[in-house]
């Protein structure tokens, strides 16, 4: 076993667990540390331990490296199909047995599929630690892949579709349309939720072979937080987990997207809407730049809280809208995604208002943006930040935590970086931020989504 541990602690506890059994290193913390234990299965799968005895709770995640971005083409859909399987039964459990075992023993559960992972968690009373780790590894050992399955889950995600998406106003809008346009690469930009053609599709052995492929121990994380003995867990996880067979990861298709040259704008027909609606997005800086810790406070800035500069604008001086939302990542935070992201915000506003007003307020705010940056404007964005940092990390029993801890051993093989967040957004200086702006929320670098409410359309007509 590759055991790597990064000490991290409550706030003013002791440092612990020096590697390899050598002498204590022990020290004052001087902000609120995770306590992170950090180490690799024989068989690759990244195992990280937080405890925390707040609570006689604890939660068991398992992330795995696979998301809407890396399904198959022709297969839309078919990661979230697939995240629908994993409930269908295993090797112990029959169908829907895991539901009734975690539900049961006190707990809750939920499984969701992200750009760059899927994931499940459960959180239970915390002497159910052990059934909880059992069952996942179960399931990851062998899921129950039959036509029976498949074919009810088919309907079950059709549905889903038609209910959330193709039946609502504002389905998809914007977190599932805007990537389509706004990205280019057939990665980032195809229907993430599926078409109903491809779900159909999909076949018994597309799912055997996206199982064999993708749900194994060397393309998987394990973050266990809570109320837990340290060395017991261990003991638990190499019992369930260790002898699970790797399976040998194929090479990852190249999911960049390019620079973008000229702004881009669009409308969609919503015969369902009945108030137009906009969503404006920039393409994100890559992860773990200057500019894209300069981009976090950006968002803090320009849209977080009722001091935002954009809601300022569309909503207290101009009236335009009483709703603008957004933010980096429309389907998690700024931290728990790998490849390209979007920055955007969205509302919707009255038929009175114009298409071309609310964009010269938009401009305007943008324009004036680069007379407003002082170090004092940092200093606040920063507060925001850490306040909206401490709420995940501490919020559902230490959810917010387990994501943080999974999504950074798989993308960064460094679930410590939890707890150096705060420095990263703290060094950067009022010319960063400058030329963040510049670099990043230019026009060239947008591209415009306006909701066309053809029911308000509708009623109109009939009206007159």
């Amino acid at each position: 076993m590759n055991v790597k541990i990064i000490t991290g602690l409550a706030s003013l506890a002791l440092l612990l667990f020096a590697a390899c059994g050598e002498k204590e290193d022990v020290k004052q913390a001087g902000q609120f540390q995770v306590p992170v234990h950090y180490y690799e299965l024989d068989n690759g799968l990244k195992v990280i331990l937080s405890p925390d005895n707040t609570s006689p709770t604890a939660i068991v995640a398992v992330y795995y490296n696979i998301g809407f971005r890396l399904e198959p083409k022709d297969r839309t859909g078919f990661a979230h199909l697939f995240e629908h399987m994993m409930f269908q039964g295993s090797e112990n459990l029959g169908k829907m047995e895991f539901i009734k075992l975690v539900q049961e023993n006190g707990g809750v559960l939920n499984g969701s599929t992200r750009f760059d992972f899927t994931n499940y968690y459960e959180i239970v009373p915390s002497h159910k630690l052990e059934t909880v780790l059992w069952a996942e590894a179960d399931r990851m050992r062998g899921l129950d892949i039959s036509q029976e399955n498949l074919t009810n889950q088919q309907g079950v995600v059709k549905n889903e579709v038609k209910v959330n998406v193709l039946n609502q106003p504002y389905g998809g809008f914007p977190w599932l349309d805007m990537p389509q346009y706004a990205n280019t690469n057939w990665f980032n930009a195809h229907n993430f939720y599926g078409d109903l053609e491809d779900l159909d599709a999909a076949s018994l052995e597309d799912v055997a072979s996206f199982f064999k492929t993708y749900y194994a121990p060397n393309n998987a994380a394990l973050s266990v937080v809570g109320d837990f003995d340290i060395e017991q867990a261990k003991s638990w996880i190499s019992e369930y987990f260790a002898g699970i067979a790797p399976a040998e990861l194929p090479e990852k298709p190249d999911i960049s997207e390019p620079e973008q040259l000229e702004e881009k704008s669009f409308v969609k027909n919503d015969s369902l809407a009945n108030k137009p609606a906009l969503a404006i997005a920039y393409h994100m800086p890559e992860r773990n730049t200057t500019d894209y810790y300069a981009m976090g406070l950006l968002d803090q800035i320009l849209l977080q809280g009722d001091n935002g500069l954009l809601v300022q604008k569309l909503e207290n001086e101009k009236g335009y809208t009483a709703d603008v939302n957004g933010g980096i990542n429309y389907l998690g935070n700024m931290f728990n995604y790998k490849g390209p992201m979007l920055w955007m915000f969205d509302f919707t506003y009255d038929k009175e208002t114009s298409h071309d007003e609310i964009l010269v307020a938009v401009d305007e705010v943008m324009a004036d943006l680069k007379n407003k940056v002082t170090q004092e404007l940092i200093d606040q964005a920063v507060v925001k930040l850490r306040s909206d940092l401490y709420d995940n990390i501490g919020g559902t029993f230490g959810l917010g935590r387990a994501d943080l801890l999974c999504s950074f051993a798989l993308f960064d093989n460094d679930p410590g970086r939890i707890n150096s967040l705060e420095e990263e957004f703290k060094a950067i200086s009022p010319e960063q931020l400058l030329q963040t702006v510049d670099n990043f929320l230019r026009k060239t670098n947008r591209t415009i989504l306006r909701v066309n409410p053809l029911l308000a359309e509708n009623d109109k007509s009939s009206a007159q």
